[in-house]
């Protein structure tokens, strides 16, 4: 017997994979979560995520058990030169911020995998498989093809599936599958990643995170969660990477502001900060997906963000390929949208490291000169717009996530949207449209939402609108002044396709 074709198959189960699943499964599609090791990685990684990443979880039904293992930002980031003065600050926002939440959260990875783990118990059409290797994958025209095999008994396993994603981190097989090459944005930098437990209370130990641009050896300290701090400490020349992670040397580095007495070290590492982005995400029925696609340095703590809002993009247009909804066409706006929009990020990210990882002191005078050291500068950085895609318009808005205001019933906007389209208007706008537009929106299972909240009504008023249409992944389809334009804006709906099957029954 031949073994049953999967809708999508994901390599690799950390937060990029899980969350893929989540959505897949929240749109009842039937998916295998293949994974080469046998538990969650213990030790810290990835320590920050935005709110535009919350909401996703939101999404998937994960908040509120998100919100117990986190904490939020509030104080932004402190860029501090070699006299403590601080430079400028990257502004921390409120606990309802624009996206219905803080838009900084930290963070300790292992509990946030195994929420996600946790969670997927939910779908019975989820199935997951630790301990599982992928060693070939073949495209096909109906399917791809996995071979893989069961670490723990060594029996082979073939997994067919109508498409694969590659969650499965900076070495993706997918990715060597493909043939995708690497576009080198520039910055290879090693760092020292140290991570501890405090023992006792460090009163002197700031509550956010800093910036300390000390020519003599730039540093990053954040207060992760709970009794969690990280120090990384950039390697200097001359540094010997070996000794570097000695427990003497560790703490003969953080000892103005930790000791031995009072902490305990949980890991000591050294990454190399890399800036890349992959040249083709997808080919055929394979697509790449996170540190797969590209790799950022940490500086905006954009890496997981970044993973994130890939599969958050990718989720609804799999969807509706699958259900023939959508000629597979939809599938190449994906790379077209999110490469541009990660390399804005990384770009960012590279240019705040430049300021960080400057070692020549003079350049560090001019620098602290510019800044006007001890009268800081705040900053925040405007989310930039999706690559061209599937939405239309100049208006600044346009390819942009659409916040998250609460409605006249008191609920969050995303609960009444579920992953599907929207349209946001006034009600003469909305009862204006065309039956065509009706019937669209009625076939594509659009959510009509009457902007009769506050928050709703100013968004439209400030942007000089009378209606909005959302995606599924909440970013902004386009804007419409009248029931006609509306009209239009309709028409960008995906079109279906008569190559498409339905999704594989349960």
């Amino acid at each position: 017997m031949s073994a049953p074709v999967v809708d999508v198959a994901i390599i690799g189960y950390g937060p990029a994979g899980a969350t893929l699943a989540h959505l897949l499964g929240q749109l009842n599609l039937s998916v295998v979560v293949l994974e080469r090791e046998a538990d969650i990685y213990p030790l810290p990684r990835a320590i920050h995520f935005d709110g535009e990443v919350m909401r996703v979880f939101e999404t998937a039904g994960l908040r509120d058990a998100i919100e117990t293992i986190s904490r939020p930002g509030l104080k932004g980031m402190h860029f501090n030169n070699a006299a403590g003065e601080t430079l400028l600050i990257r502004a921390g926002t409120s606990l309802q911020g624009p996206h219905g939440c803080a838009n900084n959260h930290y963070f300790h990875q292992p509990e946030l995998e195994a929420l996600l783990r946790d969670g997927l118990r939910r779908y019975p059409r989820v199935q997951v498989l630790t301990r599982h290797e992928v060693t070939s994958i073949e495209d096909g025209l109906e399917h791809a093809t996995l071979q893989v095999t069961a670490l723990d008994t060594q029996q082979p396993l073939t997994v067919k599936a109508r498409y694969v994603v590659g969650c499965d981190g900076a070495r993706s097989l997918v990715r060597k599958v493909l043939g995708t090459t690497l576009l080198d944005l520039g910055l290879h930098q090693p760092w020292l990643v140290f991570d501890v437990r405090l023992k006792t209370d460090v009163p002197s130990l700031p509550d956010h995170t800093v910036q300390h641009c000390d020519p003599a050896r730039p540093m990053t300290y954040c207060n992760v969660t709970g009794n969690r701090r990280r120090w990384e400490i950039m390697l200097m020349p001359g540094d010997d990477p070996e000794q570097l992670v000695q427990p003497a040397t560790l703490w003969q580095l953080v000892s103005h502001w930790v000791t031995p007495e009072q902490a305990d070290i949980e890991r000591a590492v050294i990454y190399t900060f890399h800036s890349v982005i992959a040249q083709g995400w997808r080919k055929g029925r394979l697509l790449l997906a996170g540190d797969a696609a590209h790799q950022t340095p940490p500086f905006l703590g954009q890496g997981m963000c970044a993973a994130i809002r890939d599969v958050a993009n990718l989720a609804w247009k799999l969807d509706a390929v699958l259900r023939g909804h959508a000629s597979e066409s939809l599938l190449d706006t994906y790379e077209r949208e999110r490469s541009p929009h990660v390399h804005a990020f990384i770009d960012l990210a590279v240019r705040l490291g430049d300021i960080i990882q400057t070692t020549d002191p003079e350049a560090a005078r001019q620098r602290d000169a510019k800044f006007k050291a001890g009268q800081p500068e705040m900053f925040q950085f405007p989310a930039p717009r999706l690559g061209p895609g599937l939405w239309q318009g100049d208006d600044a808005v346009v390819g942009r996530v659409f916040p998250q205001p609460t409605l006249r019933d008191g609920h969050l906007l995303d609960t009444r949207l579920g992953l599907r389209f929207a349209v946001i208007g006034d009600a003469a706008v909305l009862a204006g449209v065309s039956e065509a537009t009706r019937a669209l929106w009625q076939a594509h299972d659009v959510v009509e939402v009457e902007a009769d909240s506050d928050g709703l009504r100013a968004w439209l008023h400030e942007h000089g609108v009378h209606a909005v249409m959302l995606r599924p992944d909440r970013y902004v389809m386009g804007v419409a002044r009248s029931a006609a334009e509306l009209d239009t804006l309709t028409d960008l709906l995906p079109a279906s396709s008569t190559r498409t099957q339905a999704p594989v029954a349960a």
